[in-house]
């Protein structure tokens, strides 16, 4: 049998021989050799030998032959040099410089990772559920100081943040897209990473010059930054660049976003950019015509066109079900149930109590993550890349085995990543009659399946 895969990467020419080195020191390929662009191997089975042939590019083709008896050990071999291609890029990403713009906006240097930003992603989650537990702990507090009237304070509270998350979320970003200017441009330039600390050290503080020199060469008079603008500006202020390590990226968000929006019939939501590599995507509103989504340059770099538009159909089906609104009517029923027929139960074991309900809280939040998914799917009409776009994102937490019990445990609005991946590839789109009791069924039904292989 023959099975092809394809994988669009972010490495530039540069890297190609490194990115084959690399997969090769981290794998278990018998008689593995490197030639030009390509990594030929075998890798051997009680049950036969499965042959491979892994070409690198702009998009990485993997092609498997192998018998029938080793179709599931092929899925697992593309998973773990999926794993591998993904720990290198994000090794890569450590060492690269990042320009990114929107016309007409600001011009604000791209900002890394970091906890504080990590912790405004749990917080300011695609359905605010986190900021919604976080809330319940604030609740507690006013209810000792205020008594029963802390109740109507807290709802209130609640139901403001519900109203005014559009306005919340846009503070968390840096730049509009608006259909006069739709485009983020994009240029990188994947550097040793001794070089970039010479950068970071000798022309940090002339960054932002740089961005803007960049910026009235090009964008400021009609035209896209290119990598040899960039590369040209570079060398002005005395830093070298090869055309071999420089990649450039020009994104229409406003048609990406328009597309999913028309795709599920309501209007194009108000659209934001906050300039971090951090990838991410939220949408929120206490309806379709207020609605936001947030998008992160850091997104915008890893998936390509198709994964985009899935992840913002993803984004578009919470917005359309009005997910902020019913989960907050799911906290809002318990916490007003604690305080009154439940209060004897918590007042005789107030921790198991917060553990147990906290718990089917988030699993219930499960559900809505799954019609999420599943709204995409068939909305958008590309389970395949929803699938890609999560696995790029999180394939850090793909979870195997024993372990994908544990991962149903987790405080976590979104059901295991292992899950949702098999989920959209196993997904054979056609007309559903009730997204959320069929993604219910699933989770429960995923949940279950767990707790048996476990």
């Amino acid at each position: 049998m023959l099975r092809e895969f394809i994988i669009k990467v972010e490495v530039a020419p540069a890297y190609y021989v490194d990115l084959l080195e690399f997969i090769l020191r981290y794998s278990d390929f018998k008689d593995a050799r490197i030639v030009y662009d390509r990594l030929v191997f075998r890798v051997e089975y009680p049950l036969g030998v499965i042959n491979g042939d892994l070409q690198v590019g702009e998009k990485i083709k993997i092609s498997f032959s192998y018998p029938p008896s080793l179709e599931d050990k092929v899925e697992e071999l593309y998973d773990d040099i999926f794993f591998l291609i993904q720990l290198f890029e994000e090794e890569l990403r450590k060492s690269t410089l990042y320009f990114a713009w929107v016309e007409g906006q600001d011009i604000i240097p791209e900002k890394p990772s970091s906890l504080t930003r990590r912790i405004s992603k749990a917080l300011f989650g695609s359905n605010l559920l986190v900021l919604f537990i976080v809330f319940l702990g604030v609740n507690i507090l006013l209810f000792i100081l205020l008594g029963f009237y802390a109740v109507i304070i807290i709802l209130l509270m609640q139901f403001s943040l519900i109203l005014f998350s559009d306005r919340l979320y846009s503070i968390m970003g840096e730049w509009q897209i608006t259909p006069e200017n739709p485009f983020v441009h994009i240029l990188m330039y994947q550097l040793p990473s001794r070089d970039l600390k010479f950068f970071q050290e000798v022309f940090g503080d002339l960054l932002i010059n740089i961005k803007k020199e960049i910026y009235d060469k090009s964008l400021a008079l009609g035209e896209s930054p290119t990598c040899e603008l960039g590369r040209d500006v570079l060398r002005r202020y005395g830093f070298e660049c090869t055309p071999l390590n420089e990649k450039s990226k020009i994104i229409n968000v406003y048609d990406l976003v328009k597309s999913a929006a028309s795709k599920f019939k309501i209007p194009t939501p108000k659209i934001v950019i906050s300039n971090t590599m951090l990838p991410n995507a939220a949408a929120t509103g206490p309806s379709p015509r207020r609605g936001l989504i947030l998008l992160t340059t850091g997104l915008l770099t890893r998936l390509d066109d198709e994964e985009l538009l899935s992840v913002i159909g993803h984004e578009l089906a919470h917005l359309m079900g009005r997910d902020p609104i019913v989960l907050f009517g799911i906290i809002s029923g318990e916490f007003i149930l604690r305080l009154t027929v439940l209060l004897p139960l918590v007042a005789m074991a107030p921790l198991l109590y917060v553990l147990v309900i906290f718990w089917l809280i988030f699993f219930v939040a499960k559900f809505f993550e799954a019609r999420a998914d599943l709204l995409s799917a068939v909305v958008i009409g590309k389970p395949e890349k929803l699938a890609m776009a999560l696995q790029k994102i999180g394939y850090r937490r793909f979870e195997r085995g024993a372990d994908r019990i544990f991962s149903w445990l987790f405080w976590d609005p979104h059901p295991p990543l292992y899950f949702r991946i098999r989920r959209l590839k196993n997904l054979k789109i056609g007309k559903v009659k009730s997204p959320l009791l069929e993604s219910a069924r699933d989770v429960i039904r995923g949940f279950i399946d767990s707790i048996k292989s476990s």
